[in-house]
């Protein structure tokens, strides 16, 4: 089992960044595939990015391609999502989640989730 905590959200102004960090509990973080997750409020939760146990596989949603970067630190049991050119439809609760085997971008592949951070992005 694993528990995650995020942080590194807030209030950025549209064309700036955040990075937000995710630590995970527990010795065996390198055996889960990580993914981020985001909902803005009356949206279903929709999949920003995963990588894969090792770092060496990532995927990202269109909508963030080229501005969002995935990556990992499994010493220090962290996975941080970098948003660089935040734009206002950005804005959204951001969860991390972890999963056994391969990343997905199905939320309702991954177990364990966090609290979630909030990012908004005015404009």
């Amino acid at each position: 089992q694993v528990q995650l905590v995020e942080s590194g959200g807030g209030l950025v102004q549209a064309g700036g960044s955040l990075k937000l960090s995710c630590l995970a509990s527990g010795r065996t973080f390198s055996s889960y595939a990580m993914g981020w997750f985001r909902q803005a409020p009356g949206k279903e939760r929709e999949f920003v990015a995963g990588i894969n146990v090792s770092g060496g596989s990532t995927n990202s949603a269109d909508s963030v391609k080229g501005r969002f970067t995935i990556s990992r630190d499994n010493a220090k049991n962290t996975v941080y999502l970098q948003m660089n050119s935040l734009k206002p439809e950005d804005t959204a609760v951001y969860y991390c989640a972890a999963r056994q085997g391969y990343f997905s971008g199905s939320s309702s592949l991954y177990p364990y989730w966090g609290q979630g951070t909030q990012v908004t992005v005015s404009s």
